[in-house]
């Protein structure tokens, strides 16, 4: 197992407290790529250091402590300028990795299909592109690990041509998933289902979620980053309301730019939906900022003002009653559920419900009592608001599916 010292810088016009929660989701990340953690270190700095990113004097003392541990691999806590990265090497005598690095590591080991492969490779190689000499000078005791896994990672044996080749062809197939998406994204259009798209921080509980609400049976480990392939399940709500409900990749603090962009083809998912179920692990004590980070990366997919669902999940986890639960009378729309206990759930439900009734068109309709099929029709796909009964006829305000108003076309009097 390899062995690695972390390295955390805090800004002094930053927290001191976000510093130390960073450090403990790298040590999170590191953990789950595999490593032993060896130890740590932070360094205080008004701004990153242009040679070593936190100043020379404090790499030595570093390097000193990892000589003695016998660090395979010293990661940093945030992005590393290849310059900075090849001074760090000589300096700590061993592979540096930083933030982005290991994420990508994790991506590499946990995706499953071809199309998770080809995103990741992609932003490996994006990555690599610009430390392309370092890879060179080291090839003779690159000793795999992490950093050094991945379809990507066989791209650092050729030169940069053939690197912006194969950037080229994948993103050309990546383009052809795209658009195979799309194809099917208007076949299910055609079913008039709304799309309701799951997203949230990495381990606040989408996976068990949507398990939870469609019997999915999608890979839910406590770990970061345990599923990346989109899942997209059908959900009937109790208003007898089909929907989309969709798994996408967990978002995290500092998610690297690449990965976003590589990732456009899953995240597609996100931009089409009609609404957002975003799921918050409730139990965490810096859920105010997970929710931020989510925020941002929807910002960078222009999808942070659709309309959303605010899931406040792991309440059985919670260490008091309605602890940290204060959103709940602070937004229009929030729910708090245990996935694991299926606590809430129902209320989740019924909140999807109304926030999907405005999809569907409010109709007066009158049928013959006669006519069993119809009732029978419409009771089973629509949401029925009223009913009375008059003479041979009932007469009825439902809600109904768009694509199923030519169904009941002759029994309409007018738009409710």
């Amino acid at each position: 197992m390899e062995r690695v010292f972390l390295v955390g810088a805090e800004l002094k016009s930053g927290s001191t407290v976000d510093a130390r929660e960073s450090l403990d989701e790298l040590a999170e990340l590191a953990g789950t790529a595999g490593a032993t953690i060896i130890g740590e270190g932070t360094q205080k700095i008004d701004r990153p250091h242009a040679a070593t990113f936190i100043g020379k004097g404090k790499a030595a003392e570093f390097a000193e402590c990892c000589k003695q541990g016998e660090v395979d691999t010293v990661i940093f806590d945030d992005e590393l300028s290849p310059a900075q990265t090849r001074n760090l090497e000589k300096l700590f005598d061993c592979k540096v990795l930083d933030r982005t690095a290991l994420i990508l590591d994790i991506f590499a080991q946990r995706a499953r299909t071809r199309e998770g492969k080809m995103q990741i490779e992609l932003a490996q190689l994006q990555h690599i592109l610009p430390r392309l000499t370092r890879f060179w000078t080291h090839l003779s005791r690159q000793k795999g690990g992490i950093g050094m896994r991945g379809d990507g990672e066989t791209q650092l044996e050729v030169d940069r041509r053939r690197i912006l080749e194969r950037i080229a062809r994948l993103r050309r197939e990546l383009e052809n998933v795209r658009q195979h998406r799309t194809t099917q994204r208007r076949g299910r259009q055609r079913s008039q289902w709304p799309l309701v798209s799951i997203v949230g921080y990495t381990n606040a509980g989408k996976s068990t979620l949507l398990n939870a609400l469609t019997g999915a049976e999608v890979l839910a480990e406590d770990k970061l980053f345990a599923t990346l392939d989109p899942t997209i399940r059908r959900l009937r709500l109790p208003t007898n309301q089909n929907a989309l409900l969709s798994d996408t990749v967990g978002f995290i603090r500092k998610l690297p730019h690449q990965l976003v962009e590589s990732f456009k083809a899953t995240l597609e998912e996100v931009v089409e939906a009609d609404i957002l179920m975003h799921v918050v692990d409730a139990s965490n004590p810096v859920a105010a900022e997970q929710i931020e980070s989510v925020k941002q990366v929807l910002r960078e997919i222009d999808s942070v003002e659709k309309p959303t669902l605010m899931v406040f999940n792991k309440i059985d986890q919670l260490p008091e009653p309605n602890g940290n639960l204060h959103w709940l009378q602070e937004l229009d729309h929030a729910v708090a559920v245990s996935a694991k206990t299926g606590e809430g759930l129902e209320a989740l439900m019924d909140e999807l419900g109304t926030m999907l009734r405005p999809i569907r068109s409010h109709m007066r309709l009158t049928i013959p009592q006669s006519n069993g099929q119809a009732l029978a029709r419409l009771r089973a796909v629509g949401q029925i608001d009223e009913e009375h009964y008059e003479a041979n006829d009932v007469h009825l305000t439902a809600r109904i599916p768009p694509h199923m108003r030519d169904q009941f076309e002759q029994f309409i009097r007018a738009e409710a």
